[in-house]
Formats: structure tokens, sequence, C-alpha cells
């Protein structure tokens, strides 16, 4: 009795010190009126009263303004591990850096890095666990790795009979389902799943994906409890509290990025090296033919080695693109991408990546083996859609089945 009341007492105490602020928003707008499954403890702490726990966080992993690992632990859950993801679990690591096992400094719990030595919890790591719980933030793309780290969770979790809780947050890019199906030749750690580059889904819905459509390791099924954002639906307009990776670090930056991500794959830097990654596009050798300029440095915990470090850069600058417009289009922008390549004196090195290891293979960031091809044999973007099908329709089709938000 007194151990439920304490139960009791503490969720108060969350809904007082957490939810006043969502609450005060939801008076302002529609779209603060989200509540994400973090935030609505009262669907998932009792649950995990009495089980030990471990959690796969990261800084975006948070109830209110404080984060899920602080205010669980002080509910008097027992966590007795964190997984930590690509950039670490307080997402202080670089893009592709190594991040190694620590002891988590504000509570004295050890953090096991899935993104070092392994990247899936052992039968060890999960030797002392009952529950695994995942909540991270995701932005709806196929080539930003959560997803990946979400699919070896649930594997470690069915190969060692455990229970894995999601956490759901809102997709940013939920309206948008767009590209070419990841054609599985060009399988890659930016890509694993036969989805287009913007999948509209939030992570909950992809995990009811994989197991529905058998992409766990021999197409095994994890067992799943999701709690479920609130008041939403995926055309929502949706504004991140916590920027997801060093590099997307702005709305304007996240919101650009199923379309400027693709510049990863080119000869161009995209803003790593600057303050505002993602929403500006350049090289040297545009010198001349844009007069937008800025000059990529080395910036530690976002690109310390950015290409084209410490020259000029010419070309466009999207920070105050109208993004009302990707979503009243509802696809990805291939029109600036075209555009520079047009524009660039030396197309023969425009998509050769053997120029710089900052550079990534188109074929891997796009998902197929035309796009490089149609790009330089100057294929309208109608042409280079209507090869996305019958793929792309099928997908949205399928997608259906799994989605717990409309």
């Amino acid at each position: 009795m007194k151990n439920r009341l304490f139960i009791v007492s503490a969720l108060l105490i969350v809904a007082v010190v957490f939810g006043c602020a969502v609450s005060r928003r939801t008076k302002k707008s529609k779209e603060k009126s989200i509540v994400t499954g973090a935030d609505q403890p009262d669907q998932y702490v009792p649950y995990l009263t009495g089980k030990r726990v471990a959690i796969l966080a990261n800084q975006t992993s948070i109830i209110g303004k404080k984060h899920l690992v602080d205010s669980l632990s002080a509910l008097g859950v027992n966590i007795v591990k964190i997984f930590g993801p690509e950039h670490g679990f307080r997402g202080k690591a670089s893009a592709g850096t190594s991040v190694a096992d620590e002891t988590d400094s504000a509570t004295g719990i050890p953090v096991i890095s899935l993104y070092g030595k392994k990247n899936k919890p052992s039968k060890e790591d999960l030797a002392n666990v009952d529950i695994l719980v995942y909540d991270l933030q995701d932005v709806g793309c196929r080539f930003y790795t959560n997803i990946n780290a979400l699919v070896r969770v649930m594997e470690a979790c069915q190969e060692n009979n455990k229970e894995l809780m999601i956490l759901d947050r809102p997709n940013p890019n939920g309206y948008l389902i767009d590209g070419p199906i990841l054609d599985m030749q060009f399988k890659s750690g930016i890509g694993m799943f036969p989805i287009p580059m913007a999948h509209g889904l939030t992570v909950a819905e992809f995990a009811q994906m994989a197991n529905g459509e058998g992409w766990l390791t021999n197409k095994v099924n994890c067992k799943l409890k999701i709690v479920k954002v609130a008041n939403y639906a995926h055309d929502m307009p949706y504004t991140l509290p916590v920027p997801p990776s060093p590099n997307l670090n702005t709305q304007q930056s996240i919101l650009l990025y199923p379309s400027t991500c693709l510049f990863e794959g080119t000869y161009l830097n995209h803003g790593r090296g600057t303050h505002f990654p993602f929403t500006v596009i350049g090289s040297p050798e545009l010198k001349g033919i844009y007069s937008f300029s800025y000059t990529p440095t080395s910036i530690k915990g976002m690109a310390e080695t950015p290409l084209f470090m410490d020259q000029v850069c010419y070309g466009l600058d999207l920070r105050a693109y109208d993004t009302s417009l990707l979503r009243k289009k509802k696809q990805v922008n291939l029109q600036w991408l075209m555009e520079l390549y047009k524009a660039h004196p030396h197309k023969e090195k425009f998509f050769d990546s053997k120029l710089s290891k900052e550079m990534g293979v188109i074929e891997r960031l796009v998902g197929n083996g035309l796009f490089r091809k149609q790009i330089m044999e100057g294929k309208s973007e109608k042409e280079i859609r209507a090869s996305w099908e019958p793929g792309l329709s099928a997908y949205k089709k399928m997608r259906e089945k799994y989605l717990l938000y409309r």
C-alpha cells in the first residue's frame, strides 16, 4: 500500500513539475497540444515499477525539460543501465565518431555504447534487465540512423526474451513520404531497409512495420509495448524541443534535411563546418556563379574536418527558405541538386566520392543506381520521379497497415 501511495504521489509531482509547461502551451496553439509518449509518465511508470530497466536514450529523451533518465531515477524507477546511440547518450559526439562506454556522471549508471565496439546489446548486457525502454527522437529519413539502432535492440530483446517499450515521439517530417525505395544492393549503415528516403512514420510505427514485414534477422517478432503520442497526426507540424544531433541544430535544418542530406553524396559542402549545417550548400569552384558565400571551419563536436575547410564556398543560402513550400508539395526538393550540377564547372567531380573522405556515395543516400546517371544525363524531375514507381506507391499502401496516427 505504501509503495502504491509513493508511486501515485511521485506521478502527481511529475504532472506538476513537467506537465504544467505542456498544459500552458496547449492553450496557446494546436501544435503545442501534442504530448509525447515520455511526457505521459502515468501511462508507463507503474508498468516499470519493480522491474530492472535499461534505457536507450540520448539528449532528446526528455520529460518536460528534464532528461528521461534523471526524471525516472528521481521517481524510483530502477534503471540498471543505459544504452547510447550515435552521438552518445548525452549527444556530444560528432557524426560517425565511435563512442566509448562510460559511467553517467549525473546518475552513476553505466552507459554502454551501441556506436563503437558493438551496435547491439549482448546477452550479458541484458542478463540483469527485465525490460528495455527506447526513447530517441527521429526525423523521418532512411539515412538517419536511429531506426537502425531500433531494429538492433528489437532483435536483442527478442533473442533474450525481453520486452521493448517504445516511448513514441512525433516525426517532424511526418507529412513526407518520398524518394525511391532502397535497392537492397545498396544496403549500408545509412540505408538498411526497403523504404523511401522519407518514410512518413514515427519510430513506433516503424517498429511495427519491421516486425510485420519480417525485417528482423530470421524474420522474428519483438514483443512491443508502445506509449503513443497524444493529440498527434502525421500532417501536424512539430517543433523539436531539443536538437536531435549536433548537425541538425535548428528547426530549419530538420525540415530541409530530407532534401539537403543528398548533398552528402556530392563534391559540395552542405554546411558542415558552420553553425547552420544542411541549410547552406556551396563550393570554392562556384565562385563567380553564385554571390552568397561562407567559409567552413573545424568545429569540435560538429565537424572537425569538413569538406573545403577554411576555403570560401559559394552557392545557395536556404536559411530563410519557406519550408511550407515543401509541406505544400509533399516532396523532397530535387531542384537544388539539379541546379548545382548544371552550374558546376567540373561535372566529373560532382559525384566522385574518391575525392574526399567527407563525401558519401550518392547511390547509398538515394537508394538506387539510377539517380547519378539521371542527373548527369539531364533527365527532368518528372522522369526521375517516374522511375521511383511503382515502388513508392506500393510502399504507401503497405504503410497503412502499421499506422498509429492518421
